[in-house]
C-alpha cells in the first residue's frame, strides 16, 4: 500500500470539467473570429480575434493544468487500489503530453492504464471505446485544424469539422473524467458523482 492516503479527486474533477468545457466553447468563438479576420481584415476583426484568442489561451492553460493535476491524483489513487498495476511515473505521465511523436499515442495509453487500475468495474469494451473516441476526436481536431490553416484558411466547412471535433473531444473527456472519478470514489469509499449510479 502507498504511504500516502488516497482520496477521491472529485473536486479536481469538477474544476477540470468546467475548465475543459469553457475552453472548448471559447475555442469555437476564437476559430470563427480568426477566420473572419483572415477573410475580412480590419482593425475591428484583428482586435476581436486577438481578444478572444487571449481568453482562449488563458482558459486552455487552466484546463490543461487542472486536467493534468487530476490525472496525477487519479494515478496515485490507482496505484493504491492496484499496487501491481504498471503505471507510469508522475513525471512521465505529464511529460508524455509534450514529447513530439510520443504525444500522439502515449497519453491515451496512460489514461487507459489508470482507468483499468481504478476498479474491476472498468468495462474493457465500453470504457476503453470511450477513451479511444476521445483520443480520436482530439487528434482529429488538431490534424483538421492544421490542414485547414495551411491549405484552406477560408473554408467554413473545414472549420466546422475541426470545431465539432474539439467539442466532441471536450464532452468525451468530461465523461471520461466522470467515469474514472466515479470508479475511484466508489473504491475508496468516498462520495461518488450521481452519474455513477447509472454507469455502474
Amino acid at each position: 500500500m502507498s504511504s500516502k492516503s488516497p482520496d477521491s479527486p472529485l473536486t479536481l474533477a469538477r474544476c477540470a470539467q468546467v475548465a475543459i468545457a469553457a475552453a472548448a466553447v471559447v475555442d469555437v468563438f476564437r476559430a470563427v473570429a480568426v477566420q473572419n479576420r483572415q477573410i475580412h481584415p480590419s482593425a475591428a476583426t484583428r482586435h476581436t480575434s486577438g481578444l478572444v484568442s487571449q481568453v482562449f489561451v488563458y482558459l486552455m492553460t487552466i484546463a490543461a493544468v487542472l486536467f493534468l493535476v487530476w490525472l496525477a491524483r487519479s494515478r496515485r489513487n490507482a496505484l493504491v487500489l492496484a499496487p501491481q498495476a504498471a503505471l507510469p511515473g508522475r513525471g512521465w505521465l505529464i511529460g508524455s503530453w509534450f514529447v513530439p511523436v510520443l504525444n500522439f499515442f502515449m497519453p491515451r495509453q496512460f489514461v487507459l492504464d489508470i482507468g483499468r487500475a481504478s476498479s474491476p468495474s472498468w468495462n474493457p469494451k465500453r470504457d476503453s471505446t470511450q477513451v479511444n473516441l476521445w483520443w480520436a476526436a482530439w487528434i482529429g481536431h488538431g490534424v483538421v485544424l492544421t490542414l485547414t490553416t495551411q491549405a484552406a484558411p477560408g473554408s467554413r466547412t473545414a472549420l466546422a469539422v475541426a470545431e465539432a471535433l474539439m467539442l466532441a473531444a471536450a464532452v468525451l473527456l468530461c465523461l471520461l473524467i466522470e467515469r474514472i472519478t466515479s470508479l475511484q470514489g466508489a473504491a475508496l469509499g468516498a462520495p461518488a458523482p450521481l452519474s455513477a449510479v447509472t454507469q455502474a
